[in-house]
Protein backbone atom coordinates (compact mmCIF):
# COMPACT_ATOMS: atom_id res chain seq x y z
CA UNK A 1 0.00 0.00 0.00
CA UNK A 2 1.33 3.48 -0.56
CA UNK A 3 3.03 6.13 2.24
CA UNK A 4 2.91 9.45 1.06
CA UNK A 5 4.46 12.26 2.90
CA UNK A 6 4.73 15.91 1.17
CA UNK A 7 2.76 17.72 -1.76
CA UNK A 8 1.53 20.93 -1.36
CA UNK A 9 -2.69 20.90 -2.53
CA UNK A 10 -5.53 22.67 -3.08
CA UNK A 11 -8.55 24.56 -4.77
CA UNK A 12 -10.56 27.62 -5.79
CA UNK A 13 -13.80 29.03 -4.04
CA UNK A 14 -16.13 27.55 -1.39
CA UNK A 15 -19.79 27.06 -2.45
CA UNK A 16 -21.82 25.72 0.93
CA UNK A 17 -24.11 22.98 -0.31
CA UNK A 18 -27.22 21.45 2.19
CA UNK A 19 -29.45 18.75 0.87
CA UNK A 20 -32.49 20.63 0.81
CA UNK A 21 -31.12 22.71 -2.26
CA UNK A 22 -29.30 20.02 -4.05
CA UNK A 23 -31.86 20.87 -6.93
CA UNK A 24 -31.89 24.33 -7.26
CA UNK A 25 -29.05 25.95 -6.50
CA UNK A 26 -26.72 23.83 -8.68
CA UNK A 27 -26.45 25.16 -12.65
CA UNK A 28 -27.30 22.35 -14.69
CA UNK A 29 -26.55 24.47 -17.78
CA UNK A 30 -22.37 23.88 -17.71
CA UNK A 31 -20.12 22.43 -15.59
CA UNK A 32 -18.36 24.67 -13.36
CA UNK A 33 -14.47 26.06 -14.47
CA UNK A 34 -12.34 24.26 -12.17
CA UNK A 35 -13.18 22.68 -9.00
CA UNK A 36 -16.42 23.05 -6.57
CA UNK A 37 -16.50 22.33 -3.43
CA UNK A 38 -19.72 21.43 -1.69
CA UNK A 39 -20.53 20.31 2.24
CA UNK A 40 -23.44 18.38 3.02
CA UNK A 41 -25.43 19.04 5.76
CA UNK A 42 -23.67 16.20 8.14
CA UNK A 43 -20.23 17.29 7.41
CA UNK A 44 -19.18 15.33 4.38
CA UNK A 45 -17.09 17.83 2.16
CA UNK A 46 -17.24 16.89 -1.75
CA UNK A 47 -14.98 18.04 -4.28
CA UNK A 48 -16.03 17.98 -8.22
CA UNK A 49 -14.22 18.58 -10.78
CA UNK A 50 -14.56 18.16 -15.06
CA UNK A 51 -11.89 16.61 -16.14
CA UNK A 52 -11.94 15.71 -19.96
CA UNK A 53 -8.99 14.27 -21.33
CA UNK A 54 -10.01 10.74 -21.27
CA UNK A 55 -13.56 9.16 -20.80
CA UNK A 56 -12.52 7.77 -16.71
CA UNK A 57 -13.23 8.89 -13.64
CA UNK A 58 -11.06 8.80 -10.47
CA UNK A 59 -13.29 8.73 -7.13
CA UNK A 60 -11.33 9.14 -3.98
CA UNK A 61 -12.19 8.84 -0.30
CA UNK A 62 -10.12 10.97 1.74
CA UNK A 63 -9.86 10.51 5.76
CA UNK A 64 -8.86 12.54 8.22
CA UNK A 65 -7.13 9.58 10.54
CA UNK A 66 -3.32 8.63 9.92
CA UNK A 67 -0.44 7.39 12.05
CA UNK A 68 -1.05 10.58 14.41
CA UNK A 69 -4.63 9.85 15.56
CA UNK A 70 -3.31 6.32 17.15
CA UNK A 71 -2.56 6.27 20.63
CA UNK A 72 0.44 4.22 21.83
CA UNK A 73 -1.53 0.97 21.97
CA UNK A 74 -3.10 1.45 18.64
CA UNK A 75 -0.06 2.14 16.51
CA UNK A 76 -0.61 1.05 12.81
CA UNK A 77 -4.31 0.86 13.07
CA UNK A 78 -4.70 3.48 10.46
CA UNK A 79 -2.69 1.63 8.10
CA UNK A 80 -4.27 -1.70 8.68
CA UNK A 81 -7.97 -0.22 8.22
CA UNK A 82 -6.83 0.91 4.73
CA UNK A 83 -5.88 -2.70 4.21
CA UNK A 84 -9.50 -4.21 5.25
CA UNK A 85 -11.92 -1.27 3.91
CA UNK A 86 -11.86 -2.98 0.35
CA UNK A 87 -12.55 -6.84 1.76
CA UNK A 88 -16.48 -6.51 2.04
CA UNK A 89 -19.54 -5.11 3.56
CA UNK A 90 -22.61 -6.56 4.71
CA UNK A 91 -24.46 -5.95 1.04
CA UNK A 92 -20.83 -6.42 -0.46
CA UNK A 93 -18.89 -9.76 0.84
CA UNK A 94 -15.78 -10.40 0.43
CA UNK A 95 -14.16 -10.53 -3.25
CA UNK A 96 -17.93 -8.62 -4.61
CA UNK A 97 -15.71 -5.08 -4.44
CA UNK A 98 -12.51 -6.30 -6.53
CA UNK A 99 -14.59 -7.85 -9.19
CA UNK A 100 -17.27 -5.20 -9.31
CA UNK A 101 -14.20 -2.75 -10.19
CA UNK A 102 -11.51 -4.87 -12.08
CA UNK A 103 -14.87 -6.30 -13.96
CA UNK A 104 -15.30 -3.12 -15.70
CA UNK A 105 -11.63 -2.55 -16.50
CA UNK A 106 -11.03 -0.24 -13.25
CA UNK A 107 -8.67 -0.35 -10.77
CA UNK A 108 -8.67 0.77 -6.57
CA UNK A 109 -6.27 1.09 -4.16
CA UNK A 110 -5.21 3.27 -1.29
CA UNK A 111 -2.81 4.83 1.06
CA UNK A 112 -1.84 6.22 4.57
CA UNK A 113 0.26 8.91 5.65
CA UNK A 114 0.47 10.49 8.86
CA UNK A 115 -1.76 13.24 8.37
CA UNK A 116 -4.72 11.01 6.22
CA UNK A 117 -5.76 7.95 4.80
CA UNK A 118 -7.63 7.96 1.39
CA UNK A 119 -9.12 5.27 -1.01
CA UNK A 120 -9.13 5.37 -4.78
CA UNK A 121 -11.17 3.86 -7.36
CA UNK A 122 -10.15 4.68 -11.53
CA UNK A 123 -13.50 3.62 -13.40
CA UNK A 124 -14.89 4.50 -16.87
CA UNK A 125 -16.81 8.05 -16.59
CA UNK A 126 -20.17 6.04 -16.81
CA UNK A 127 -19.45 3.84 -13.58
CA UNK A 128 -18.98 7.22 -11.57
CA UNK A 129 -22.45 6.40 -9.71
CA UNK A 130 -21.55 3.11 -8.67
CA UNK A 131 -17.94 3.86 -7.28
CA UNK A 132 -19.68 6.99 -5.21
CA UNK A 133 -22.12 4.18 -4.07
CA UNK A 134 -18.76 1.64 -2.91
CA UNK A 135 -17.08 4.71 -1.26
CA UNK A 136 -20.07 5.38 0.81
CA UNK A 137 -20.44 1.93 1.58
CA UNK A 138 -16.73 0.81 3.18
CA UNK A 139 -16.74 4.43 4.70
CA UNK A 140 -19.11 3.13 7.83
CA UNK A 141 -20.27 -0.54 6.44
CA UNK A 142 -17.08 -2.56 6.51
CA UNK A 143 -17.11 -6.27 7.69
CA UNK A 144 -13.70 -6.39 9.00
CA UNK A 145 -14.19 -9.94 8.78
CA UNK A 146 -12.45 -11.65 11.35
CA UNK A 147 -10.45 -14.52 9.16
CA UNK A 148 -9.36 -12.00 6.71
CA UNK A 149 -7.99 -9.71 9.63
CA UNK A 150 -5.98 -12.80 10.68
CA UNK A 151 -4.69 -13.24 7.07
CA UNK A 152 -4.12 -10.12 6.80
CA UNK A 153 -1.33 -9.97 9.43
CA UNK A 154 0.80 -11.88 7.04
CA UNK A 155 0.54 -9.10 4.69
CA UNK A 156 1.21 -5.98 6.88
CA UNK A 157 3.97 -7.81 8.70
CA UNK A 158 6.08 -8.79 5.48
CA UNK A 159 5.43 -5.23 4.54
CA UNK A 160 7.07 -4.38 7.28
CA UNK A 161 10.22 -6.71 6.72
CA UNK A 162 10.01 -5.29 3.23
CA UNK A 163 10.06 -1.70 4.35
CA UNK A 164 13.33 -2.47 6.78
CA UNK A 165 15.31 -4.27 3.99
CA UNK A 166 14.50 -1.51 1.55
CA UNK A 167 17.95 0.78 2.83
CA UNK A 168 16.40 4.17 1.81
CA UNK A 169 13.02 3.05 2.96
CA UNK A 170 14.36 2.62 6.08
CA UNK A 171 16.48 5.81 6.37
CA UNK A 172 13.95 7.85 5.94
CA UNK A 173 11.99 6.31 8.69
CA UNK A 174 14.69 6.92 10.96
CA UNK A 175 15.17 10.68 10.02
CA UNK A 176 11.72 10.84 10.87
CA UNK A 177 12.14 9.40 14.15
CA UNK A 178 15.08 11.50 15.20
CA UNK A 179 13.63 14.74 13.92
CA UNK A 180 10.25 13.87 15.88
CA UNK A 181 11.43 12.40 19.08
CA UNK A 182 9.02 11.78 21.17
CA UNK A 183 5.91 13.28 18.66
CA UNK A 184 3.89 11.27 16.75
CA UNK A 185 5.06 12.34 13.76
CA UNK A 186 8.13 10.29 14.65
CA UNK A 187 5.81 6.72 14.68
CA UNK A 188 6.35 4.30 11.59
CA UNK A 189 2.57 4.50 10.19
CA UNK A 190 3.36 1.18 9.41
CA UNK A 191 2.83 0.22 13.59
CA UNK A 192 4.90 -2.38 15.15
CA UNK A 193 4.89 -6.20 14.84
CA UNK A 194 4.21 -7.00 18.18
CA UNK A 195 1.23 -4.91 18.49
CA UNK A 196 -0.28 -6.22 14.94
CA UNK A 197 0.65 -10.11 15.82
CA UNK A 198 -2.41 -9.31 18.58
CA UNK A 199 -4.41 -7.16 17.01
CA UNK A 200 -8.10 -7.82 17.57
CA UNK A 201 -10.95 -7.46 15.47
CA UNK A 202 -12.37 -5.41 18.10
CA UNK A 203 -9.90 -2.82 18.57
CA UNK A 204 -9.65 -2.04 14.96
CA UNK A 205 -13.81 -1.36 15.33
CA UNK A 206 -13.08 0.91 17.82
CA UNK A 207 -10.63 2.87 15.41
CA UNK A 208 -13.09 2.63 12.61
CA UNK A 209 -16.16 3.72 14.87
CA UNK A 210 -14.04 6.61 16.26
CA UNK A 211 -12.37 8.00 13.27
CA UNK A 212 -14.43 7.06 10.62
CA UNK A 213 -17.15 9.69 10.94
CA UNK A 214 -18.93 12.14 7.70
CA UNK A 215 -17.15 14.99 9.56
CA UNK A 216 -13.82 13.49 8.77
CA UNK A 217 -14.57 12.58 5.03
CA UNK A 218 -14.00 14.36 2.08
CA UNK A 219 -15.42 12.68 -1.47
CA UNK A 220 -13.65 13.63 -4.79
CA UNK A 221 -14.25 13.27 -8.02
CA UNK A 222 -12.27 14.27 -11.12
CA UNK A 223 -13.58 13.02 -14.70
CA UNK A 224 -15.65 13.28 -17.35
CA UNK A 225 -18.47 13.50 -15.08
CA UNK A 226 -21.92 15.63 -14.42
CA UNK A 227 -20.97 18.04 -11.59
CA UNK A 228 -25.04 18.02 -10.59
CA UNK A 229 -25.06 13.86 -10.60
CA UNK A 230 -21.85 13.63 -9.03
CA UNK A 231 -23.48 16.11 -6.21
CA UNK A 232 -26.83 14.17 -6.38
CA UNK A 233 -25.21 11.08 -5.99
CA UNK A 234 -23.31 12.11 -3.08
CA UNK A 235 -26.44 13.31 -1.37
CA UNK A 236 -28.27 9.79 -1.58
CA UNK A 237 -24.83 8.21 -0.39
CA UNK A 238 -23.02 9.87 1.86
CA UNK A 239 -25.31 12.46 3.05
CA UNK A 240 -27.47 9.74 4.30
CA UNK A 241 -24.78 8.97 7.10
CA UNK A 242 -25.59 10.22 10.65
CA UNK A 243 -23.31 12.99 12.13
CA UNK A 244 -21.19 11.77 14.78
CA UNK A 245 -20.43 15.51 16.80
CA UNK A 246 -17.26 14.56 17.25
CA UNK A 247 -14.23 16.34 15.52
CA UNK A 248 -10.65 15.90 14.90
CA UNK A 249 -8.11 16.70 17.51
CA UNK A 250 -5.56 19.22 16.29
CA UNK A 251 -2.28 17.85 15.85
CA UNK A 252 0.32 18.53 18.92
CA UNK A 253 2.91 21.12 18.51
CA UNK A 254 6.26 19.64 17.76
CA UNK A 255 8.99 21.42 20.32
CA UNK A 256 12.59 22.40 19.21
CA UNK A 257 14.65 19.36 17.83
CA UNK A 258 17.68 18.37 19.14
CA UNK A 259 21.00 17.65 17.72
CA UNK A 260 20.68 13.34 17.19
CA UNK A 261 23.02 11.19 15.86
CA UNK A 262 22.35 7.61 14.67
CA UNK A 263 24.68 4.91 13.40
CA UNK A 264 23.51 1.48 12.30
CA UNK A 265 25.30 -1.28 10.60
CA UNK A 266 23.22 -3.12 8.45
CA UNK A 267 23.96 -5.54 5.34
CA UNK A 268 24.82 -4.52 1.99
CA UNK A 269 27.71 -3.00 0.36
CA UNK A 270 26.95 0.68 -0.01
CA UNK A 271 26.76 3.13 2.81
CA UNK A 272 23.12 5.69 2.96
CA UNK A 273 23.43 9.30 4.74
CA UNK A 274 20.89 10.94 5.82
CA UNK A 275 20.26 14.59 7.06
CA UNK A 276 17.43 16.08 8.63
CA UNK A 277 16.10 19.48 10.21
CA UNK A 278 12.39 20.62 10.90
CA UNK A 279 10.78 23.17 8.45
CA UNK A 280 7.82 24.86 8.27
CA UNK A 281 4.57 22.96 8.09
CA UNK A 282 2.00 23.04 4.95
CA UNK A 283 0.65 26.36 5.88
CA UNK A 284 3.60 28.27 6.77
CA UNK A 285 4.55 31.89 5.01
CA UNK A 286 8.09 30.19 4.11
CA UNK A 287 6.77 26.68 2.42
CA UNK A 288 6.62 28.52 -0.89
CA UNK A 289 10.78 29.74 -0.37
CA UNK A 290 11.66 26.34 1.04
CA UNK A 291 10.33 24.26 -1.51
CA UNK A 292 12.37 26.30 -4.02
CA UNK A 293 15.75 26.02 -1.58
CA UNK A 294 15.58 22.41 -1.40
CA UNK A 295 14.85 21.93 -5.44
CA UNK A 296 17.76 24.24 -5.70
CA UNK A 297 19.44 22.38 -3.67
CA UNK A 298 19.10 18.47 -4.81
CA UNK A 299 16.40 17.68 -6.93
CA UNK A 300 17.63 17.33 -10.19
CA UNK A 301 20.86 16.80 -12.55
CA UNK A 302 21.35 20.58 -12.04
CA UNK A 303 20.80 21.40 -8.58
CA UNK A 304 23.84 22.07 -6.20
CA UNK A 305 24.90 18.74 -4.22
CA UNK A 306 24.16 16.87 -7.65
CA UNK A 307 26.77 18.68 -9.77
CA UNK A 308 29.20 19.49 -6.90
CA UNK A 309 29.13 15.93 -4.40
CA UNK A 310 28.28 13.61 -6.79
CA UNK A 311 29.46 15.13 -10.81
CA UNK A 312 32.52 17.39 -9.83
CA UNK A 313 34.05 15.34 -7.22
CA UNK A 314 32.09 11.79 -7.42
CA UNK A 315 31.77 11.10 -4.04
CA UNK A 316 27.95 9.90 -4.57
CA UNK A 317 26.21 7.95 -6.02
CA UNK A 318 22.92 9.24 -5.47
CA UNK A 319 21.98 12.06 -3.57
CA UNK A 320 18.86 14.23 -3.22
CA UNK A 321 17.22 17.06 -1.24
CA UNK A 322 13.35 16.81 0.11
CA UNK A 323 11.03 18.88 1.85
CA UNK A 324 7.96 16.71 3.39
CA UNK A 325 5.27 19.63 4.77
CA UNK A 326 2.41 17.93 6.79
CA UNK A 327 -0.09 19.77 8.48
CA UNK A 328 1.75 20.38 11.92
CA UNK A 329 5.43 20.15 10.99
CA UNK A 330 7.40 19.91 8.20
CA UNK A 331 11.32 17.79 7.49
CA UNK A 332 14.18 18.94 5.07
CA UNK A 333 16.62 15.79 4.75
CA UNK A 334 18.98 15.36 2.80
CA UNK A 335 19.98 11.72 1.62
CA UNK A 336 22.60 9.69 -0.36
CA UNK A 337 24.00 6.50 -1.36
CA UNK A 338 27.98 6.17 -1.23
CA UNK A 339 31.21 3.84 -1.04
CA UNK A 340 31.80 3.55 3.12
CA UNK A 341 35.13 4.71 2.32
CA UNK A 342 33.41 8.56 0.84
CA UNK A 343 31.40 9.01 4.06
CA UNK A 344 33.78 11.60 6.17
CA UNK A 345 34.55 13.53 3.11
CA UNK A 346 30.67 13.39 1.31
CA UNK A 347 29.12 14.58 4.81
CA UNK A 348 32.19 17.83 5.06
CA UNK A 349 31.31 18.55 1.51
CA UNK A 350 27.52 18.70 1.73
CA UNK A 351 27.88 20.40 5.18
CA UNK A 352 30.67 22.87 3.52
CA UNK A 353 27.85 23.70 0.45
CA UNK A 354 25.51 24.42 2.68
CA UNK A 355 27.58 26.84 4.52
CA UNK A 356 28.24 28.53 1.37
CA UNK A 357 24.60 28.88 0.44
CA UNK A 358 23.82 30.16 3.92
CA UNK A 359 26.42 32.90 3.74
CA UNK A 360 26.00 33.45 -0.21
CA UNK A 361 22.49 32.65 -0.79
CA UNK A 362 21.25 31.51 -4.35
CA UNK A 363 22.18 32.99 -7.93
CA UNK A 364 18.98 34.38 -10.02
CA UNK A 365 19.76 31.58 -12.83
CA UNK A 366 19.49 28.73 -9.72
CA UNK A 367 15.80 30.60 -9.23
CA UNK A 368 14.47 30.49 -12.69
CA UNK A 369 15.20 26.69 -13.21
CA UNK A 370 13.69 25.75 -9.55
CA UNK A 371 10.86 27.44 -10.78
CA UNK A 372 10.27 25.87 -13.99
CA UNK A 373 11.08 22.41 -12.16
CA UNK A 374 8.71 23.31 -9.64
CA UNK A 375 5.78 24.66 -12.56
CA UNK A 376 6.75 21.24 -14.39
CA UNK A 377 6.30 19.02 -11.35
CA UNK A 378 3.12 20.36 -9.84
CA UNK A 379 1.83 20.56 -13.84
CA UNK A 380 2.52 16.80 -14.66
CA UNK A 381 1.04 15.60 -10.69
CA UNK A 382 -2.32 17.23 -12.22
CA UNK A 383 -2.67 16.16 -15.47
CA UNK A 384 -4.33 12.97 -15.36
CA UNK A 385 -8.04 12.25 -13.57
CA UNK A 386 -6.69 10.42 -10.78
CA UNK A 387 -3.42 12.85 -10.03
CA UNK A 388 -5.98 15.83 -10.09
CA UNK A 389 -8.19 13.53 -7.64
CA UNK A 390 -5.46 13.29 -5.05
CA UNK A 391 -3.97 16.97 -5.73
CA UNK A 392 -7.85 18.08 -4.91
CA UNK A 393 -7.83 15.36 -1.89
CA UNK A 394 -4.95 16.04 -0.16
CA UNK A 395 -5.67 19.81 0.16
CA UNK A 396 -9.25 19.79 1.27
CA UNK A 397 -7.88 17.14 4.19
CA UNK A 398 -5.12 18.97 5.48
CA UNK A 399 -4.98 22.24 3.85
CA UNK A 400 -7.18 24.78 1.96
CA UNK A 401 -8.23 24.34 -1.44
CA UNK A 402 -8.09 28.21 -2.07
CA UNK A 403 -4.31 28.11 -0.54
CA UNK A 404 -3.40 25.15 -3.79
CA UNK A 405 -4.63 27.31 -6.41
CA UNK A 406 -2.63 30.20 -5.53
CA UNK A 407 0.48 28.17 -4.68
CA UNK A 408 2.17 28.53 -7.82
CA UNK A 409 1.26 32.44 -7.95
CA UNK A 410 3.37 32.12 -4.66
CA UNK A 411 6.14 29.90 -5.57
CA UNK A 412 6.58 32.83 -8.75
CA UNK A 413 6.56 35.60 -6.19
CA UNK A 414 9.35 34.18 -3.85
CA UNK A 415 12.62 36.20 -3.91
CA UNK A 416 16.03 35.23 -3.84
CA UNK A 417 16.69 37.32 -0.67
CA UNK A 418 13.44 35.13 0.92
CA UNK A 419 15.22 31.26 -0.34
CA UNK A 420 18.31 33.14 1.47
CA UNK A 421 16.86 33.93 4.37
CA UNK A 422 15.10 30.13 4.25
CA UNK A 423 18.22 28.54 3.72
CA UNK A 424 19.85 30.21 7.21
CA UNK A 425 16.38 29.99 8.91
CA UNK A 426 16.09 25.94 8.55
CA UNK A 427 19.65 24.63 7.42
CA UNK A 428 21.78 25.10 10.48
CA UNK A 429 24.91 23.29 9.62
CA UNK A 430 25.76 22.77 13.81
CA UNK A 431 22.45 20.92 14.46
CA UNK A 432 20.89 18.13 12.72
CA UNK A 433 19.73 15.14 13.12
CA UNK A 434 22.45 12.81 11.22
CA UNK A 435 21.62 8.88 10.53
CA UNK A 436 24.29 6.59 8.63
CA UNK A 437 24.02 3.39 7.46
CA UNK A 438 27.27 1.04 7.11
CA UNK A 439 27.67 -2.26 5.36
CA UNK A 440 28.93 -4.80 7.62
CA UNK A 441 31.18 -5.57 5.28
CA UNK A 442 33.02 -2.43 6.25
CA UNK A 443 33.34 -2.56 9.78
Amino acid sequence: MLRLTRIAFALLVLLVFSACTVGRSIPVARAPAGPTRHVLPNGVRVVVERHEASDVVALQLWVQAGGRDETASELGLAHYLEHMLFKGTATRPGGFIDREVEGVGGRMNAGTSLDYTYYHLLLPARRALVGIDILSDISVNASLDDGQLEREKRVVLEEMRLGEDAPMRFLFRQLYEAVFDGHPYGRPVIGRADLIRVLTRDQLMRFYRQHYVPESFTLVVAGAVSPPEVLEAAARTFGRLPRSGVGRLPVSPVTGARPKNVELVRPGTYAYLGLAWPAPRLDHADTPAVDLLVAILGQSRSSRLTRSVRERLGLVNTISAGYSALEGAGVITLTAQLDPANLARAEAEILKELRRLREQGVGRAELERALTTEEARREFRAETAEGRAFVLGHAETIWRLEEELAYTDRLRSVTREQIHAAARRYLDSERFARVVFVPSSAR
